[in-house]
């Protein structure tokens, strides 16, 4: 099989459950106020962690990997690894159209790529050292780390509001 196209493939099934944290929210009584949620001062909500994940595999898509400009310019300040979290919280519908959008770009990107290209270190990755297969594992934890993050703010949530 190819390594490309099995790595893409755990990312549908990865995206699975990043989507179903996002229907979870969805169907509590107030999703805006859900996705703002923060489980201490300072700390990341369920919205910046799920459109960070869109807002990362659009950068690796695009500027990463192909030095073209990303989608959505306003939120890749906010969004992208290192930035701190606002309190302007996005719509649920705009984050799951980020992650589809995204997803769409980065398969399109890697499906430009080939077993022989999976030692190539790109340029943008030069001084990190990263492969192309190293990209791809780094892309496969990174939703599961950050989906991870949502669920349990998501319970977080649910236990400290279990009264009201």
């Amino acid at each position: 099989m190819n390594t490309i196209r099995l790595f893409q493939e755990i990312w549908e099934f990865n995206r699975t459950r990043t989507l179903a944290t996002l229907d979870a929210v969805a169907a509590l009584p107030n999703p805006q106020q859900v996705l703002g949620w923060r489980p201490g001062p300072g700390r990341a909500h369920i919205a910046w962690q799920l459109t960070h994940v869109g807002i990362t595999e659009e950068l690796f898509a695009t500027e990463r990997l192909k030095s073209t400009p990303a989608a959505w310019p306003d939120l890749v300040p906010r969004f992208k690894g290192g930035s701190t979290p606002d309190d302007n919280i996005p719509e649920l519908a705009r984050i799951r159209e980020i992650l589809t959008v995204s997803r769409e770009h980065l398969i399109a990107t890697m499906d430009t790529y080939s077993e022989t290209d999976l030692p190539t270190i790109p340029e943008w990755f030069k001084e990190r050292g990263w492969t192309l297969r190293r990209i791809l594992e780094v892309i496969n934890w990174h939703e599961g780390h950050h989906q991870g993050q949502a669920h349990i703010t998501l319970n977080l949530y649910k236990a400290a509001h279990a009264s009201t």
